[in-house]
């Protein structure tokens, strides 16, 4: 799928839509079971700007913060479910625990995270602020998380958490 690019394309796209005059906005996260929380969120992200950058975290970068158990479903499918949202023009896999290069590869016009993140807890926010962009946070849902769905089917066939 052409919306999944590598560090060196993402970079040379960047460079093209900065000389357009886009809006480039990035976010990132483990995205490993999709759900209607990961939809509103990437849908308000897209519209802060012309163009969403999606960081995937990589298998093993899902493992080094979640644990061994996650992700459930691996980085070639995670990436070709985002991927396939409307909203989502680009999506680069990163194998490190955040995504601190790969923004400052993009250099984004917006950055945008979960309400549940301080921006001062933000990875890359002085960044962006420093290059003339802005942090952009986004009220998560309340009632649905992956880790919620995976202890909601373990309740219901396992009888377990």
């Amino acid at each position: 799928m052409d919306k999944i690019v590598s560090f060196s394309e993402i970079k040379s796209l960047s460079r093209q839509y900065k000389t357009a005059k886009k809006t480039i906005v990035f976010t990132n996260g483990c995205f490993d079971i999709i759900h209607a929380g990961h939809v509103k969120y990437l849908t308000l992200a897209a519209s802060l700007g012309d163009i969403l950058v999606l960081g995937l975290n990589s298998d093993r970068s899902v493992k080094r913060i979640k644990g061994e158990k996650r992700p459930v479903i691996g980085q070639e499918h995670r990436s070709l479910v985002v991927a396939a949202l409307a909203c989502i023009d680009h999506v680069v896999l990163f194998d490190e625990p955040d995504p601190k290069c790969l923004i400052e590869i993009i250099c984004p016009d917006v950055l945008v995270k979960g309400a549940d993140w301080m921006e001062d807890q933000i990875i890359g926010a002085d960044f962006v602020k420093k290059n003339g962009g802005r942090i952009e946070t986004v009220s998560l849902e309340p009632d649905i998380s992956t880790t919620k769905i995976i202890d909601r089917i373990g309740e219901l066939y396992y009888g377990k958490r």
